[in-house]
């Protein structure tokens, strides 16, 4: 019964070279791998995703399913008996066309893979990328583009290819980060004393502040009205937001309390005829 049923779809003939019943058995292949597919993806989800980066795990998982599609639409063609070969020349002259005015689409997506598999930067990391004046922490990293959160809440999408073709510069792949502010002494004042004055104030009023590698104060320029003393203190990296932006603050503080001068420029006017 079952085989008689076969041969009178064999027998009816849709298109030269396709029957009802090839395009039954075309349909059942692409039931099945759509079963395999959705099979597959979760599989990776549970077992290898949690192992990878979330935008890693997407992407792979995105490129398993319907890598596993387009195979089964083959065999799919291949056993309804459809003759691809005309399709494939004219889809080759308008591939061409379609790659000189995608360019940039293709660069972007090679830029992404690239990214993804040397991991510069993880989900969630600050990142800062100086050449594009772009800082922020990463969202994610999609086929096309990355996102990034900047510090004043918006979020910037950045084509992939302008990342990997920047200096990446990341700001929390270290347990620790060195913040630096640069003050002036008036030429009259002793530096050693501000110095130490500088250093108390900080070790006694900032415990974010590390004491080890503990502050250093570097004479970083003799100016036209003032001794510029760089000032280098090693922190945490969570707490950034506590030293970076009160350190000026509690350094002038401390000259203040000791007397010591931060002078502003001047300028002595002499007049020829005296």
């Amino acid at each position: 019964m079952m085989f008689e049923f076969l041969d009178s779809l064999n027998a009816i003939e849709l298109t030269p070279g396709m029957t009802l019943l090839s395009l039954f058995i075309g349909g059942l292949i692409m039931a099945v791998g759509l079963i395999i597919a959705r099979t597959v993806k979760l599989l990776f989800t549970k077992y290898y995703a949690p192992k990878l980066s979330e935008d890693s795990a997407k992407n792979i998982g995105k490129l398993l399913y319907f890598g596993i599609l387009i195979i089964s639409f083959l065999v799919f063609t291949s056993s309804t008996g459809i003759d691809l070969s005309g399709l494939l020349v004219a889809g080759g002259i308008f591939g061409v066309v379609i790659g000189f005015a995608t360019q940039s689409v293709v660069s972007n997506l090679i830029s992404g893979i690239f990214l993804m598999i040397e991991k510069p930067a993880k989900q969630g990391d600050s990142i800062d990328l100086p050449d594009l004046n772009i800082s922020g922490t990463l969202v994610d990293i999609s086929t096309f583009s990355i996102r990034i959160r900047r510090f004043d809440g918006t979020i910037i999408r950045v084509p992939n290819e302008s990342v990997f073709t920047t200096p990446i510069r990341s700001l929390t792949s270290s347990q620790v980060r060195r913040s630096e502010a640069i003050v002036g002494i008036a030429y009259k004042e002793d530096i050693s004393k501000a110095i130490t004055a500088m250093e108390t104030e900080i070790m006694m009023t900032m415990p974010f502040v590390l004491s080890l590698p503990k502050p250093e104060f570097r004479i970083k320029e003799l100016a036209d009205s003032s001794v510029n003393i760089e000032i280098l203190v090693w922190h945490p990296r969570e707490d950034w937001g506590e030293v970076a932006p009160k350190l000026l603050k509690v350094v002038k503080k401390a000259l203040d309390d000791n007397h010591i001068e931060i002078p502003f420029p001047q300028r002595v006017i002499w007049n020829g005829k005296e």
